[in-house]
């Protein structure tokens, strides 16, 4: 090595391709188009070396889609100006990759070779931006957060095949909008996310979509953590492996679920789910407290969980950066579908600002970018203000968050939990008043075991209200059934 760390000039080796392998893959394709159905989940354009040659292979894949015949004499008409293609001969270049094309059955072999030389070119790209700004020594640039980009830089190239995906056509974007749309058409339900296990929570919100930031906001006491831990177990217990409708294998049905603890520690996170699962009041699995048939359903929801991809981290003060790496090294080694965060003020901002908002407004945008990057909902539990209690209408509003302007700002969905029995139960009056007492339990009467959820903001659809129930000795929130359901169950 030459002083510096930098490889002297002889050493400097050109970026690994195989020019041949990509034109005898692309004249396969020119040949028959059916080369492509063995490609397409391997390749893409940007994994070619020559520049003319990706263009070559998204001009035929675009024809392809549309079921359209892809041939030197159809693509000639497309390359008339491209002043790359006239360097190598013009259309008569067409001619000549068909002429060199490989057999139907090789071109696997031959897409494998080129994608794993795209790899290492990546790879080689990596290493040296890496090397290069460990050599610049700068204030504004910590070792441990260059860890952390390159463990980002690392894995977006193990999971998409690319470390940069940068600027997409729109004829990707417009594929993969379809591609959603489908899938909720497919489940009849006109359900495209994830399911939450909440009928009407996911009739109001289309389920958890990937890439969304999802805020669940409330007062202490209302059930936020049980309304997520609820929403987690539900997932979790109906994750279903399988090939997905792109062809890629993944979770068909609920998902691999990662929780981030910072408030409760995952055995007491445990005991609320087990709650739920066993229908037992947690405080008696607390106490253990339980007769020979709750400790035997105890037993058997504790079995049946054990089986559920339910992975908790209940690491205190986590800085966003380090839990960004973990959300990742979870998806690697695991998979992750769906990635709760208990509580969004408990996280740490990666460095210290001058104040709360700016801190609060770093977390936001990295959970944000989680979503984005690992491609899957990410839900953050948040508190709120103080002043919902001065209001005489209790129901939270967007204004209520606490440093609401980043959290309203970079949120997809924002939703409120409000229980006004717990409200109510504070009015009791004294027993002597017997005409306050008795409109009291009237009232108490009609909210008990009801719990509202508030959706506030919602990006891709409506705001409004979603009733549910909620069971507190299990700490349970569930379908609610409407008047003309629990009607119809009495006539029967």
């Amino acid at each position: 090595m030459a002083d510096g760390g930098q490889l002297p000039e002889s050493e400097i080796l050109t970026l690994p391709h195989n020019i041949e392998a990509e034109q005898a893959l692309l004249g396969a394709l020119l040949v028959n188009n059916d080369v492509y159905d063995r490609v397409a989940g391997i390749l893409n354009d940007s994994h070619f070396y020559d520049p003319v040659h990706q263009r070559i292979f998204e001009t035929a894949s675009r024809r392809i889609q549309k079921n359209m015949l892809v041939s030197p004499v159809t693509l000639k008409a497309f390359f008339e100006d491209d002043e790359g293609l006239k360097e190598l001969g013009g259309a008569a270049y067409l001619a000549r990759l068909a002429g060199a094309s490989i057999s139907l059955f090789a071109a696997k072999d031959y897409a494998q070779m080129i994608y794993d030389l795209a790899l290492r070119r990546d790879l080689i790209a990596i290493g040296q931006e890496i090397a290069g700004k460990a050599a610049s020594v700068d204030v504004d640039s910590e070792p441990e957060d260059q860890i952390v980009e390159a463990e980002q830089a690392l894995y977006s190239l193990a999971e998409e095949g690319s470390s940069d995906t940068g600027f997409q056509s729109f004829l990707r974007s417009v594929t993969s909008a379809v591609e959603i749309a489908n899938t909720a058409y497919q489940r009849e339900g006109k359900l495209s996310g994830i399911s939450t296990g909440l009928i009407d929570m996911d009739a109001k919100i289309g389920g958890l979509h990937p890439s969304d930031l999802l805020i669940l906001a409330g007062r202490p006491s209302m059930g936020k953590t049980s309304l997520a831990t609820n929403i987690a177990y539900n997932v979790a217990k109906t994750y279903k492996k399988g090939i997905r409708d792109d062809g890629t294998e993944g979770a068909i049905d609920g998902g691999v679920v990662g929780f981030f603890s910072l408030e409760m520690s995952s055995d007491q996170l445990a005991a609320r789910i087990l709650s739920e699962a066993a229908q037992i009041p947690s405080e008696k699995i607390r106490n253990g407290d339980l007769n020979e048939d709750e400790f035997r359903r105890f037993v058997e929801a504790a079995k049946d969980l054990e089986k559920c991809p339910l992975y908790i981290d209940d690491t205190a003060a986590l800085p966003i950066s380090a839990l960004a790496a973990r959300a990742r090294r979870l998806k690697r080694q695991h998979g992750l579908d769906l990635l709760i965060i208990d509580y969004l003020q408990l996280v740490r901002p990666a460095t210290a600002k001058d104040n709360r908002v700016n801190e609060v407004s770093e977390i936001t945008q990295g959970l944000k970018a989680i979503a984005k990057e690992l491609n899957i909902p990410v839900m953050a539990l948040s508190q709120l203000s103080r002043q919902v209690e001065s209001r005489d209408d209790k129901r939270p509003m967007l204004s209520d968050l606490r440093e609401s302007g980043s959290i309203e700002q970079d949120a997809d969905i924002v939703m409120f939990v409000y229980r006004e029995e717990y409200y109510k139960e504070r009015e009791k009056p004294g027993e002597h008043d017997i005409e306050k007492m008795m409109a009291w339990q009237t009232e108490m009467q009609s909210l008990m075991g009801k719990a509202e959820v508030i959706i506030g903001k919602q990006r891709h659809g409506p705001i409004g209200h979603i009733e549910l129930s909620f069971e507190a000795q299990f700490t349970k929130f569930g379908n609610l059934a409407k008047t003309y359901q629990r009607n119809a169950v009495e006539e029967f």
